[in-house]
């Protein structure tokens, strides 16, 4: 019994430090729970490159971008850095004559972290390079040339950075909290058995 008693002390001291990590959060919607406001800034990179050029890009396209840093709440990471997030194309220009450039304008639509779709918001663009010092002089001498001078694609690279903005409260429950210090009750004492008194056996006579 003693030997059991050791073993049990000695599994919950061991036990206790693996109870004590910190879990990791779960997006929930507890009305104590943290809440990670709408909103907060989250740097963002381009996990995709987007362009004018090859006039293939099309609005309403989905693209992809990542958290660049992890963002925390009271000091525990909510959403990872390296968070997909999923933005859309809402204007298109194709590079053009007359020094016309290229333009891209797009917006940031949701970040996926944690088993749940984050609403956001926030506005990326890009603009070619206008070729109108070009046109002004080609028109200046022959009005016809000013045609077939062109602006640059529209470019927004791989990696490019970006910002983009949590767009509703999202209430958030950390599994487990902050466990409090295990306590190790005593053990009950173990029972006192008694010892079993055995009564002499009655002496048998000799057999003559």
């Amino acid at each position: 019994m003693k030997v059991m008693y050791c073993t049990l002390l000695s599994a919950l001291f061991v036990c206790a430090p693996a109870t004590a990590q910190t879990a990791m959060p779960i997006i929930a919607g507890a009305q104590d729970a943290a809440v990670l406001r709408a909103g907060t800034s989250v740097p963002l990179k381009m996990a995709e490159a987007l362009t004018t050029n090859g006039k293939k890009l099309k609005v309403g396209q989905r693209f992809q971008l990542q958290t660049a840093e992890p963002i925390a709440l009271n000091g525990m990471t909510v959403i990872p850095a390296g968070s997909p997030v999923t933005g859309e194309v809402t204007e298109v220009r194709n590079k053009g004559m007359w020094g016309k450039s290229g333009r891209i304008n797009a917006r940031v639509l949701f970040v996926r972290a944690n088993g749940r779709q984050i609403r956001m918001s926030g506005q990326l663009d890009d603009k070619g390079t206008t070729g109108t010092v070009g046109v002004v002089g080609a028109i200046a001498v022959i009005p016809v040339a000013g045609f077939f001078v062109t602006g640059t694609s529209a470019n927004i690279p791989l990696g490019a950075p970006a910002t983009g903005f949590i767009d509703e409260d999202v209430p958030v429950a950390f599994a487990g909290g902050a466990p409090a210090a295990m306590v190790v009750a005593p053990a009950a004492p173990a029972a006192v058995v008694a010892p079993i008194k055995v009564a002499p056996a009655a002496s048998v006579p000799a057999t003559k």
